[in-house]
């Protein structure tokens, strides 16, 4: 895709849900292009009463004025005729539902998507995770245009961010939240001013193997013992603060939110659980011991250890 070299401002459809995808609204707003509509999820309901709640990006649209859509399906008639009707120049796309055709290919500049990873590594629904759980000492944010495949669009910029050996999948999300924001915010400048110089990725894997980040399910959260301590250590971290990894103790699902990791040449047991029941609580790995810190037994609130052992007693 091509534009003019004029400078121009544009007509932005914003369209994403959760908290990630509000900094990049905001800079947008803060930019000089006018975000002329939203388009994220259908109110759901949540928490004990099942009241109905709003997504982050629908609240923060609202105190901005700014209209928002919430269609059920993407395909329907009434929804494509009202987003026409924004006659935007460019939809943005940040954690979203995957868009048909009808939608991504409907504005003149196409649609642009921000993916929290260093494309074409990580594809799919949870990078943040992935990386972590993978151990990668970065990622980082990328922005392209939508094509049919999913996450495989020619490239527009990307931005590289360190991951510390200790950092959480909550806090590389904040990380990559931050420059993303600006990142979209450049790739839509470059868009406007006719300087985007779109890149295949195909010419970026250079014979890489390619990981890959599909979605996360329970199933994938249970931490197996007998992997080596620095497995089950990013695996911790890499779902905290969610959906959390999690061992069973006494029948119930303990999440680990917290740990530390304690290497040894000969550990007991894989799972044996070892505590002096007031300050400190440890599972055995293959090579060594997690040193739980914070954690949340099933039906109880989120806890540090000795608030825990204050009240636990082992059936």
């Amino acid at each position: 895709m091509q534009t003019s070299d004029t400078t121009r401002n544009m007509r932005i459809v914003f369209m994403g849900t959760p908290e990630f995808a509000v900094a990049s609204l905001a800079a947008l707003i803060a930019s000089r292009h006018q975000v002329v509509a939203v388009v994220t999820s259908p109110d759901k309901p949540a928490g004990r009463g099942q009241k109905l709640q709003e997504s982050a990006v629908k609240r923060y649209a609202a105190s901005h004025q700014i209209p928002v859509l919430q269609p059920q399906k993407l395909r329907d008639f009434d929804f494509i005729n009202t987003l026409k009707s924004f006659q935007a120049d460019l939809q943005a796309v940040v954690a979203f539902r995957m868009l048909p055709e009808v939608v991504w290919n409907l504005p003149p500049k196409g649609t642009v998507n921000l993916h929290a990873s260093l494309l074409p590594q990580y594809r799919g629904a949870a990078p943040i995770n992935h990386a972590i759980i993978n151990g990668e000492s970065e990622s980082g944010v990328t922005t392209f245009f939508l094509q049919h495949e999913i996450d495989t669009g020619n490239i527009l910029f990307a931005e590289k961010v360190a991951i510390g050996p200790d950092d959480t999948a909550g806090m590389l999300h904040d990380k990559l939240m931050d420059v993303g924001a600006q990142l979209l915010v450049r790739t839509v400048d470059a868009i406007a001013d006719g300087k985007a110089r779109p890149v295949p990725q195909e010419n970026l894997v250079n014979g890489a193997l390619l990981k890959h980040a599909p979605k996360i399910f329970k199933t994938d959260c249970q931490i197996d013992w007998n992997r080596s301590i620095g497995a089950i250590y990013n695996l911790i971290r890499g779902l905290s603060p969610y959906p959390a990894a999690y061992t069973l103790l006494d029948g119930k699902v303990l999440k680990i939110f917290r740990a530390r990791k304690e290497y040894v040449d000969r550990s007991t047991v894989p799972g044996s659980m070892h505590t002096d029941g007031k300050t400190f609580l440890k599972f055995s790995g293959a090579n060594g011991y997690i040193d739980v810190l914070e954690l949340q037994i099933e039906g109880k609130k989120r806890m540090s250890v000795p608030e825990f052992l204050r009240g636990y007693r082992a059936e």
